[in-house]
């Protein structure tokens, strides 16, 4: 049986339950330079793992639920890398505008967040927005160098501006 079968089977009550211990870990910064968001708030922990798995709406409805939830004690931080959650289940929806407007909130608050800037210039790029793209992934670069999805992206701007094209003439 598939994971995600599984999944769908698991009651979502018993998921937000086991993600809410999840969150409740001792570390909030790992050693791959991710940040844990929503320490506490189930429905970030569950919006993340949604969106990480494929399931756009539903994390996007979770994640929407915890910043309303966390409103009143959610650190800028938190807030921010959840608005960059939002920018990117848009992003892959195909909703491109939208992406572009949550990571535009998570960087008003919180302007060095590489993610926000990877997944707006992904949203850019779907525009094909290539200058726009280019900046944002400068400034993601900058501020994390060696994350493998910043070579990525820059290795499709460059394949869609470099790809080569053919001027036909009519000749009759």
């Amino acid at each position: 049986m598939s994971d995600l079968r599984i999944l769908k089977k698991i009651n979502t009550k018993w998921l937000l339950f086991f993600l809410f211990f999840l969150s409740k870990g001792l570390y909030s910064q790992s050693d791959n330079n991710s940040y844990i968001i929503g320490a506490g708030n189930a429905f970030l922990s569950a919006g993340s793992f949604a969106i990480s798995i494929g399931q756009y709406d539903e994390g996007i409805r979770l994640t929407e639920l915890g910043l309303i939830e966390g409103s009143m004690n959610m650190t800028d931080r938190d807030r921010a890398a959840a608005l960059s959650n939002l920018c990117a289940a848009y992003a892959a929806k195909g909703d491109s505008r939208g992406a572009i407007e949550k990571c535009d909130e998570s960087l008003e608050l919180v302007d060095n967040n590489w993610r926000a800037y990877l997944n707006r210039a992904y949203a850019y790029f779907t525009l094909n927005q290539l200058s726009d793209s280019r900046l944002d992934l400068d400034a993601a670069s900058s501020l994390n160098p060696n994350a493998r999805q910043v070579l990525q992206l820059r290795g499709m701007i460059n394949e869609q501006a470099y790809r080569p094209r053919v001027i036909m003439e009519d000749h009759q």
